[in-house]
């Protein structure tokens, strides 16, 4: 099959490579020039895309990346995997997807199933995509939804094995999409209609929001209490059923868990419901950093000024660059309020806000663990007897106990 992927980040870019890894001809298409000079060098940024693949992948033609949204022509699917972000509002921010429906309704004339992998409420393929197609060809396209599930940095559940779930606006959609995803990924979950794929992914993701914010409260309490969190979440999931672990941390990040429930969210209040274990979770986590900053200041004697502190990781999840949404930066920004000296060191970031990543340094006066990426040599600060709290949102224990 020709196949277009539109958009190059972390999801499109995954899914074009599965598609060309098996005998697709894959155009990645991106408006962002710089990328796609990298891509065309085979770079990436991309966890779990190795550079040899990719070369081979372009050497061979059958993954092509480009700015040129004429080469999608002739597609025999194209997918739709743009940023859907938050707006200054925290409302859902569609101007990506609806920009690139638009021109892409304009620009294929043949038949094409129309695929959208790109995060969204409940009835944005029915209600906004093809509308927009209907509007602008005459061409009778078909269209399926099909949820991204990438997780950048995971070393066992990829592309290939994640699970996919499907639905078309028809059954001839649903069997185009079903076959088409069959020939790079091994499991297949049809839902009854794009509405429940769709909410599916929001689903997921709430879940996974609301229940590192009772972790997060949890922490609070047990603080308190006079005992680890952490501690006692250890303790609870030796229960073989019935319970799944979740870690406190300083607050979510990435694309996916601060942003899908407030999609979920949305998409209630349209209908008159009110989402409040999500909004009360989104609030408890975006707290977490002041909470944090606040029993730092106490375990220090209740001044930061002048203190010099360096975090190991401020990406938002280790093994990434990725700095959306990341409650690392929240933390840094409180911390300087607080007139603290703060460095970091992020070799996967390697700069940010015209500040650069720095080696850990033994000599500051506290070490913060965040995202503890398997390049940064935290033996440093256990060499050094550093003074180090540790924030990792994971069950590792990397020389000093969980702060919280």
């Amino acid at each position: 099959m020709r196949v277009s992927v539109i958009g190059q980040g972390y999801v499109g870019l995954s899914v074009a490579v599965g598609a060309a890894s098996v005998g697709h001809v894959v155009v990645g298409v991106d408006s962002n020039d710089s990328l796609i000079s990298d891509l065309k060098k085979s770079q990436t940024f991309v966890p779990g895309i190795k550079r040899e693949l990719l070369n081979e992948l372009i050497t061979s033609g059958s993954y092509i990346p480009t700015t040129n949204l004429d080469l999608i022509q002739k597609s025999d699917v194209v997918i739709i995997a743009v940023p859907t972000p938050l707006d200054s509002n925290k409302k859902p921010d569609l101007s990506f997807l609806k920009a690139a429906t638009l021109e892409i309704s304009k620009t294929i004339k043949n038949t094409a199933l129309i695929i959208n992998e790109s995060t969204s409420y409940p009835g944005t393929l029915r209600n906004l995509i093809k509308p927009i197609f209907d509007s602008n060809s005459k061409v009778p396209f078909f269209f399926a939804s099909a949820p991204e599930r990438i997780d950048p940095g995971n070393e066992v559940w990829k592309i290939s094995n994640t699970p996919r779930i499907i639905a078309g606006l028809n059954q001839e959609s649903t069997d185009k999409a079903i076959k088409f995803y069959k020939t790079f990924c091994s499991s297949i979950y049809q839902a009854s209609s794009p509405e429940v794929a769709e909410a599916a992914k929001l689903f997921e993701n709430s879940f996974r929001q609301i229940n590192i914010a009772l972790a997060n409260e949890f922490s609070v309490i047990s603080n308190l209490l006079g005992f680890s969190a952490n501690e006692a979440i250890h303790a609870a999931a030796t229960k073989p059923f019935g319970f799944m672990p979740f870690f406190p941390s300083i607050g979510v990040g990435g694309h996916c868990i601060p942003v899908d429930p407030s999609y979920l969210s949305y998409a209630a209040e349209l209908v008159g419901a009110k989402p409040s274990f999500i909004e009360l979770a989104n609030q408890t986590n975006l707290n977490m950093v002041k909470h944090v900053v606040g029993r730092i200041k106490e375990e220090l004697g209740g001044k930061l000024k002048g203190l010099q502190i360096q975090l190991a990781g401020i990406a938002y999840k280790p093994e990434v660059s990725d700095l959306r949404e990341s409650p690392a930066l929240l933390l840094i920004e409180e911390l300087e309020k607080e007139e603290s000296v703060v460095t970091w060191c992020d070799p996967l970031v390697a700069e940010y806000k015209n500040q650069r990543s720095i080696e850990l340094n033994p000599l500051v006066d506290l070490g913060i663990i965040i995202s503890p990426h398997k390049v940064i040599d935290l033996k440093v600060w256990l060499r050094g007897n550093t003074k180090v709290f540790d924030l990792s949102a994971d069950a590792n224990n990397y020389g000093w106990p969980k702060f919280l």
